[in-house]
């Protein structure tokens, strides 16, 4: 009898689990177009990603944001990369078009940092190379992460205690 118990943790595990992932995570995959990570830094770097299957583009992507210069994924490829301005406002959320011979649409690159607003829309003007900045660890949210680990910890530990308890009553 030790299988109920068992799979309730685990079930509840799995439902802890699929609650942390904030909807539309990383990126958000709408019709194979991603953008990852979803939240950057000023002047961080984002891969810029196209679904190439059945369902995905099949020829050129043309990729437009206010927030970093044009790019554009070959046929032959499945993504690229953009370096986010450095005057990008942080918590501001930008658009950022795809658009191929098939299909276009938009996905939200959140800039980490402040306060969420949506910015009016601005015309894109090049900004040049941005050469030198290093790495970055964008996305990377330690009370997100260690709000994450609690929730599944009291949770797996509840279930714990509660399959004990329920053991207990039926041995007595």
């Amino acid at each position: 009898m030790r299988a109920i118990p068992v799979a309730s943790v685990a079930l509840l595990g799995v439902a802890v689990l699929s609650a942390c992932a904030p909807a539309g995570a990383a990126g958000s995959d709408t019709f194979g177009f991603t953008v990852r990570p979803a939240t950057v830094a000023p002047g961080g770097e984002v891969t810029l990603g196209v679904g190439r299957g059945a369902a995905g583009c099949r020829g050129r992507v043309t990729v437009t944001s206010p927030v970093f210069d044009t790019v554009t994924i070959p046929r032959h490829e499945s993504s690229a990369t953009a370096r986010v301005d450095r005057d990008a406002r942080p918590g501001a959320v930008y658009r950022v078009a795809f658009a191929c011979k098939e299909r276009s649409d938009t996905v939200d690159l959140t800039i980490a940092g402040g306060g969420s607003h949506r910015p009016t829309p601005e015309p894109h003007h090049s900004k040049g190379v941005h050469a030198g900045e290093g790495g970055s660890i964008a996305g990377f949210d330690l009370k997100q992460i260690g709000l994450g680990a609690l929730l599944v910890a009291g949770s797996v530990g509840t279930a714990h205690h509660l399959s004990r308890r329920r053991s207990g009553e039926r041995g007595a």
